[in-house]
């Protein structure tokens, strides 16, 4: 899967297999010994390396970070790039929908199109988080004058 470029990946263009595989094998090294739930992400990339991470708890819980942050992260200082496929699983190894936080992770780093393995089947991010915040948004109010973008 990594070295071949995905600019646009289809539901057919993804091995949902091999990302599920990955994201189970990363969720076995979650730290959750709190609420006993790991998490397991792995993201494919458009140049076709896969990011993945795990949830890390804390005492403080409400300092814990989600699986999704942890793969994002990995994005980032791995040499970026946009998601465009996305599993993530609980401890059993099954698909599991993102909170709402990591939703909006998986949008900014993804878009509309990023695909992603929920319960119910593959969706696009366009679905999963309609009518979603983004860049654009924060462009479009400061050229109304409400503050600038990022």
């Amino acid at each position: 899967m990594t070295g071949e470029a995905v600019p646009a990946a289809s539901v057919a263009s993804v091995d949902w297999d091999a990302l599920q595989a990955q994201a189970v094998a990363v969720m076995r090294k979650a730290y959750a010994p709190y609420s006993k739930f790991p998490v397991g992400v792995a993201g494919l990339v458009d140049d076709g390396r896969v990011v993945v991470g795990c949830n890390v708890e804390n005492a403080a819980y409400g300092v814990a970070l989600c699986a999704e942050c942890g793969m994002v992260s990995h994005l980032h200082a791995s040499g970026g790039g946009r998601l465009v496929a996305v599993s993530c699983v609980g401890g059993d190894g099954q698909a599991l929908m993102p909170c709402g936080r990591c939703r909006q992770l998986l949008w900014e780093h993804g878009g509309p199109d990023c695909l992603l393995m929920t319960p119910k089947g593959v969706l696009p991010m366009s679905e999963v988080l309609p009518q979603a915040f983004g860049l654009e948004d924060l462009e479009a109010a400061a050229a109304r004058g409400q503050g600038t973008p990022a």
